[in-house]
């Protein structure tokens, strides 16, 4: 997903690619701590989650998920895990078959981080948008295994 940073008063902008394992390797908090070394108020910098995979169609299995809260948000989960009546993924044939996945929210992890590094929450705005369900106007590899990417930019 895309992740757009701007500081209001010194104009300086950085845009990051963020996914799962850019999550795990707290890549957000390393491009803030850049902000701060150039002089950036945390009250000043404003950022914009831009669209990405929503949850309901980033499925992940037990064990992946368990690792990402422990390296993402430094949380171990103890509890049990439960899918969905119907977590349905698409095997390699293309033929639905059931498997025990779970919701991965990575917006919602983004967020997280990002109010960890205490940037405003009335700085931060998500997109809505998932580049999955929206086949027309996005591309996605869990979709349809292309190559083609989005482009996205920032200019101050």
């Amino acid at each position: 997903m895309p992740i757009f940073f701007a500081d209001k008063k010194t104009r300086n902008v950085a845009t990051l690619h963020c996914g799962r394992r850019g999550l795990e390797k707290k890549i957000i908090k390393n491009l803030v701590k850049i902000f701060d070394n150039l002089g950036t108020s945390r009250d000043n910098l404003i950022v914009a989650i831009g669209p990405a995979i929503s949850k309901e169609h980033y499925l992940v299995d037990k064990m992946t998920l368990k690792e990402f809260y422990k390296k993402a948000e430094n949380k171990n989960i103890t509890f049990n895990l439960t899918k969905s009546e119907k977590d349905l993924c698409f095997s390699d044939s293309n033929r639905f078959k059931e498997k025990n996945l779970n919701q991965l929210d990575l917006k919602r992890s983004a967020y997280r981080q990002l109010l960890n590094e205490n940037i405003p929450n009335t700085n931060i705005d998500i997109s809505n948008l998932c580049t999955y369900k929206l086949k027309n106007e996005f591309n996605s590899w869990r979709r349809s295994k292309t190559f083609s990417r989005q482009w996205n930019f920032i200019c101050s």
